[in-house]
């Protein structure tokens, strides 16, 4: 085994305990929570060693890194998660390898994305992305729509041909109310998922938590998970 993968190996144990510990703590199965790895900024190499490891689902947040990336990796199997800002001049690269798109924050990227989905006959899974540090301007600092906003973009979204609306996402704010109160940000992201529930029953998955403060989303009900340096460690930038 290479030194990168009895790092990676390693990495991925500690994380696999860490989120077993807190399902048990939560009284949860560890069956309900999927690790998504974020790849961003690591080279296609070690998302091949990931993928030798059972890793299945993975995440980007740039398009510029993860398209060639994606396509480098294209015969593993793999799921893409986008889970950066997205802007409607990148939709098509990225619908070209995204299985789900975790960032979701406004009808023009709705109508970009069904536009495209539709073009390549392909059904793309959208969560939207919640910003628990809207201000008056319903936006959060990075990304995501508030609280107020999730309904009408939902409902834009299940209707929208090509997309199929998963649920919600949320990074944990640095400003606003929940600065510094991960678990209760948690929290309210799973109330307004089960407020998003009785109207879209499918909308199951709730992306929340990542290396920092995995525990306390799990504890909160989170489906997913998104961890980068707790797995992958700290590696200069590509490029």
């Amino acid at each position: 085994m290479t030194d990168r993968k009895t790092e990676l190996a390693a990495n991925l144990a500690k994380v696999e305990e860490r989120i077993t510990a807190a399902c048990t703590a939560a009284g949860r199965e560890r069956g309900e929570v999927t690790l998504v790895v974020v790849t961003k900024t690591y080279p296609a190499s070690d998302v091949r060693i990931l993928s030798e490891l059972g890793v299945r689902h993975v995440a980007e947040n740039r398009d510029q890194d993860a398209a060639p990336k994606a396509a480098a990796c294209a015969d593993l199997p793999l799921k893409w998660h986008f889970v950066g800002q997205l802007q409607t001049n990148k939709v098509r690269s990225v619908l070209g390898y995204a299985d789900v798109v975790q960032s979701v924050d406004r009808s023009r990227l709705v109508t970009a994305l069904s536009k495209e989905a539709v073009r390549v006959g392909r059904e793309v899974g959208c969560l939207i992305q919640v910003a628990l540090d809207a201000g008056a301007s319903g936006r959060g600092e990075r990304g995501g729509v508030g609280p107020d906003g999730i309904e009408e973009l939902a409902a834009l979204v299940a209707d929208a041909p090509g997309l199929r609306l998963d649920g919600l996402m949320t990074v944990a704010p640095l400003t606003g109310e929940y600065a510094g109160r991960e678990q209760a940000a948690f929290e309210r992201l799973m109330d307004l998922s089960t407020d998003l529930r009785r109207t879209h029953p499918a909308a199951t998955m709730v992306s929340a938590g990542m290396s920092a403060d995995l525990e306390q989303a799990v504890a909160a009900g989170a489906t997913h998970v998104r961890v980068g340096t707790a797995v992958l460690g700290v590696r200069p930038r590509l490029g």
